[in-house]
């Protein structure tokens, strides 16, 4: 991996860099999002599957794009047991995290005849969007369905696409029928998202869209933002790795190399105060690298999106990753919880060597759906807040409104806004 001197100039190169991986920055392929989009919300289910045909050589049809019960038992029988119990393991632990996030209905009052409050709804319907192109996911297929599952949703209806014989893959029907999935849709691409938003004849309207996908999906989920609410516009994945000389370099490299096999534009930075580290590490990639199955996938990540970043103290190195602000941070320092004090801007933080990224991916219980590209500085990971909405509470009594109706009325009058002032008038003449 390439060594970089940390400088406010280096510094701004690695985010121009970084941020030329946005979704934003892939307009050529909009015109044929739009395309997509415009066609399925015109001609519904007759367009969604002319693309399942086009794109992955399915014929798909209102008999038979819902994935059966007898596809779901089926694909237990060829998904080792074990592995069903460890989804379920995984599974528990979501659950109990997700749980605590819950929030519920209140209501405050007053003697003289007001209550105010705040009413907590579940969505009905969400939409869960799961990859099937470069590799299978059913780790999304949980963290996107059971927070949905812990907030009340009524239903959650899956897409994802089908192989030419129109078989999903085993580990995601699993995957979801263990999480709680109520329809299960042999959809994908930027037509799925489309058929969610604006509902077919066999694909029904959604109120909200979740999930990961490839720039088709990103840029679909975007053009359909407001017909429907998303969880975000994701870009490709991306590990930071901050740490001092006490860090292992094995384990560095190892964890750098677990988001860059994602996608050739995923992300992998180190920041350390450490040149010894920093050369310990590139050495340790350049060996991991020649054994890993996706090599090629990695090589391009870590050589076009790939950065270690030595730092003059440990104040430049925590302020770098502030700015870079990646989707997730370990720290592996001397002592981690000192340094994630100082930590503003991150998706997930893992504390200590033995707190590594995959453990986040896949079984600890937080959500592994993560703000990209820089947006944690505005962004949090996705959770049952999600998947609810909030309705504000208003009583007043008679009582209540008199002593303050002049002051609204002299409010409503001072925007010129009559009618308002009007509505608080008639009630005291």
């Amino acid at each position: 991996m390439r060594i970089v001197k940390l400088t406010e100039d280096t510094k701004k190169d690695i985010l121009n860099n970084l941020l030329k991986r946005s979704p934003d920055n892939f307009g050529e392929y909009e015109a044929i999002v739009k395309d997509i989009v415009e066609d399925i919300h015109v001609n519904k289910d007759a367009a969604l599957f002319k693309y399942t045909e086009k794109f992955d050589k399915a014929k798909i049809n209102a008999s038979n794009i819902k994935v059966t019960k007898e596809e779901i038992e089926d694909a237990y029988t060829r998904v080792d047991k074990e592995l069903v119990e460890v989804i379920r393991k995984a599974i528990n632990n979501i659950k109990t995290y997700h749980e605590k996030q819950k929030q519920f209905s209140w209501f405050d009052s007053e003697d003289k005849g007001i209550m105010l409050g705040q009413k907590v709804t579940p969505l009905e319907k969400v939409g869960v969007y799961v990859p099937g192109g470069k590799a299978v996911y059913p780790s999304s297929v949980l963290m996107n369905v059971i927070p949905a599952k812990v907030a009340g949703v009524r239903e959650i209806i899956m897409t994802t696409p089908c192989n030419a014989e129109g078989k999903v893959y085993d580990m995601t029907l699993v995957a979801a029928n263990e999480a709680g999935v109520d329809t299960i849709l042999k959809a994908g691409g930027a037509q799925a998202i489309a058929a969610l938003a604006y509902g077919t004849e066999s694909v029904p309207k959604v109120d909200k869209i979740v999930g990961p996908g490839n720039i088709f999906v990103a840029l679909a989920k975007r053009m359909v933002f407001g017909h429907v609410s998303i969880d975000s516009v994701a870009g490709p994945s991306e590990v930071m790795v901050l740490a001092d000389e006490t860090a292992n370099p094995r384990y560095v490299a190892a964890d750098l190399l677990s988001q860059a096999e994602h996608d050739e534009m995923a992300s992998s930075i180190l920041v350390t105060t450490s040149i010894e580290l920093a050369n310990k590490v590139s050495d340790e990639v350049e060996e991991f690298i020649k054994v890993l199955s996706r090599k090629e996938i990695i090589r391009k990540s870590v050589d076009n999106y790939g950065y270690i970043l030595v730092a003059e103290n440990m104040q430049d190195a925590i302020d770098t990753v502030n700015e870079i602000a990646s989707e997730h941070l370990e720290i592996v320092t001397a002592n981690p919880f000192d340094i994630m004090t100082k930590i503003k801007n991150a998706g997930a933080i893992f504390l200590g060597e033995y707190s590594s990224e995959p453990l986040g991916d896949y079984f600890a219980g937080p959500n592994h759906v993560l703000p990209t590209n820089g947006t944690a500085k505005f962004f949090s990971p996705l959770s049952v807040d999600d998947f609810i909405k909030k309705s504000s509470i208003i009583y007043y009594s008679k009582e209540a409104l008199e002593p303050v109706s002049k002051d609204i009325i002299a409010f409503a009058e001072s925007e010129k806004l009559t009618a308002h002032a009007n509505s608080i008038r008639v009630r005291f003449e």
